[in-house]
């Protein structure tokens, strides 16, 4: 999340943003191995002498687009699922082809399922736009019922290939994706030490604040409790000091004026550079000492740093403790997406009914491959905010008028064998490699590769005008479809949801600190709490719900620059929540202090939602936590304003 302020300048035009080129590196080797998944399986069916089951194969290696730098035991079992989904799609498609209406149904519904599935379990992903599009290609295939069994089987193998690939890395690296976060982790900490004393705090405290909540999801969705190794549980202890030293830092170093010393944020950079080095003897052991001062906080700080560094020299035996990680089910999450106000829910549910609208209109004008237009729909309403929907629209007109007169060219030359499998590994890389420069750029290559792979399996002639009228009359039909619907359903409804959402979260907040500071008996864990669960939730929601609001048109500044100080609040109000339910030592309060701080967070949930000034009121001490103290304080001053 991004603070929102009034920029003195103009902004720039939808159209500049839209053509913006981002700074991103190239994914080069994931870029080859994407095109290697897409290629391999026409490869296959080549010298096994069946093109058509090649390149039916390689729509199972649009699963590997799904890859992204996650632990390896999450990402098996996301990339198992997705081919499981690739395969039921291809054999529903092959069933529903001759029934149009059925068609238009089962694409809304499966864009719809897509789209609230990887919203509802924050999976970074292409989202929807593949399973709609295997879905779309399989129907365009000749009508062949007695087939769905060899199709999908066919896109099973091209998947399952894709997992193969995804997975090699694991016996070189199997703990990457946690050794980097952690890492990550200590570096935005040695820059929150340069802030101290300086204006960017907050905002380093943010930043520091989410890479942690990141290290601690990543090594929750990295768990396995069968299999636990020795650098797992350092990691995982590592990101526990990690929690304590945040604390430490802004409970003690929130409102000092002066810089701290800057050998301190250095000590952190050492560490954090020999994390992930993998040869014990590279690494700093006994290089970060005590440091002598005579500021109490600053030699507690140097001790906790000090503590860090000698995780690296336990014994293995007194590593391997017992983990405990908490992370809420499936069934949570899911229950907790489809509460009426969830943009997550919102969003499938418009995806879901314009994907449908598109096709039907498609198939009702009896368009030549009419499944383009909602393919277009689809790709334009993958966009996360409105203004991101307008970019898609614009990257992806310009794009697709490009990348359809470099089909038709491909497509012109007639190309058969090989050189279809050369084209396909080739496009396919190529649009890996420029997907996170811009959009745009991806779908010159994107738009001839599925061209292409769509248009082989028909075995008809190509014509140079057919294509260059055809496809980029389906494709602006579908974008401008896309375009209207997300611009008339979705342009206010994340604002008007903002207060009530604010609400909501601070009064969950209530409901924990309630059972986080009062006895709840014997064996009591806060940490699997239904309220912990229930506040998690909303704060979720909470934060997409706020930068959805960001992106409609027009956008109201002046209410961004209003809640964003109490979202930002908020949150760091729950992560210090969270953190406090770790501790199984804490104090617990008095009848009349609860009271107290009940009654302040029921008279800001309500000063929200009636959109009125919150009449301050006392906020009690909190024993050994004056940093919850301090955000309850904060976040009542944000709403007095």
């Amino acid at each position: 999340m991004k603070k929102n302020t009034h920029e003195s300048s103009k902004s720039p035009s939808l159209i500049r943003q839209a053509l913006k080129v981002n700074r991103n590196p190239f994914p080069w080797l994931k870029a080859f191995r994407a095109g290697l998944a897409a290629g391999l399986p026409v490869m296959i069916g080549l010298l096994l002498g069946n093109l058509q089951y090649g390149l039916i194969a390689a729509l199972g290696g649009f699963t590997y687009l799904y890859v992204f730098n996650v632990p390896y035991a999450q990402r098996a079992k996301k990339i198992f699922f997705v081919v499981l989904a690739m395969t039921l799609i291809a054999a529903l498609g092959t069933l529903a082809a001759p029934y149009p209406l059925m068609v238009a149904v089962l694409m809304g519904i499966i864009g719809a399922a897509a789209v609230f599935i990887f919203g509802a379990l924050k999976i970074s992903g292409p989202n929807a736009i593949f399973f709609v599009l295997v879905f779309a290609m399989i129907t365009g295939m000749p009508v062949d019922q007695d087939a769905f069994l060899i199709r999908a089987g066919l896109v099973f193998s091209g998947g399952a290939l894709s997992w193969v690939i995804a997975m090699i890395d694991w016996f070189f690296d199997p703990h990457g994706p946690e050794t980097g976060v952690v890492k990550r982790a200590y570096l935005e900490l040695a820059s929150l030490l340069d802030s101290v004393g300086t204006e960017n705090f907050n905002e380093e405290k943010h930043r520091v604040m989410s890479v942690l909540k990141e290290a601690e999801e990543t090594l929750a969705a990295g768990y396995s409790p069968w299999r636990t190794t020795e650098l797992f549980n350092r990691l995982y202890i590592l990101t526990d000091h990690a929690n304590v030293i945040f604390t430490y830092i802004i409970e003690n170093f929130a409102d000092r004026e002066t810089a701290l010393p800057k050998e301190s944020a250095e000590s952190f950079r050492m560490l954090a550079n020999s994390i992930d080095t993998k040869n014990n003897n590279n690494r700093v052991f006994g290089k970060i000492s005590r440091q002598d001062s005579g500021d109490e906080a600053v030699a507690a700080l140097y001790s906790k740093i000090y503590d860090a560094d000698a995780i690296f020299n336990e014994p293995p035996a007194k590593i391997n403790r017992v983990i405990r990680i908490s992370k809420p089910s499936i069934r949570t999450i899911f229950f907790g997406a489809l509460d009426k106000n969830s943009i997550v829910f919102l969003s499938s549910l418009r995806f879901g009914a314009l994907t449908i609208i598109a096709a039907i209109i498609a198939f009702e004008f009896e368009l030549e491959r009419s499944y383009w237009v909602p393919l277009s729909c689809v790709a334009v309403m993958s966009g996360s905010t409105i203004v991101a929907t307008y970019h898609r629209a614009i990257q992806r007109s310009i794009g697709t008028i490009v990348g359809i007169l470099i089909a038709s060219v491909i497509l012109a030359m007639q190309p058969s064998g090989f050189m279809i499998a050369l084209f396909i590994l080739l496009l396919t890389g190529i649009t890996e490699l420029f997907i996170v420069k811009n959009y745009g750029l991806a779908a010159l290559f994107f738009t001839p590769n599925a061209l292409l792979m769509a248009e082989s399996t028909t075995q008809q002639a190509f014509s140079f005008s057919y294509f260059t009228s055809a496809r980029l009359i389906d494709i602006l039909i579908g974008s401008a479809i896309g375009l209207i619907g997300v611009w008339m359903v979705g342009r206010k409804s994340a604002s008007s949801r903002l207060p009530h959402l604010i609400a909501k979260t601070i009064r969950s907040q209530a409901q924990f600190i309630m059972v986080l500071f009062s006895d709840q008996g014997e064996g009591f864990d806060a940490t699997r709490s239904r309220e912990k669960l229930k506040m998690r939730t909303n704060m979720v929601n909470l934060q997409t719900v706020y930068n959805t609001v960001s992106g409609e048109i027009p956008v109201d500044q002046k209410a961004l620059d209003y809640y964003w100080p109490v979202v930002f609040t908020v949150e760091q109000l729950g992560y210090l929540l969270e953190s406090c339910s770790k501790d199984h030592e804490r104090h617990g309060l008095s009848d009349e202090k609860l009271s107290q701080l009940l009654f302040a967070f029921e008279k800001m949930a309500n000063a929200i939602n009636r959109k009125r000034s919150a009449e301050p009121r006392r906020i009690p001490e909190i024993e050994d936590y004056p940093g919850i103290q301090n955000e309850i304080k904060f976040l009542q001053k944000q709403l007095g304003r």
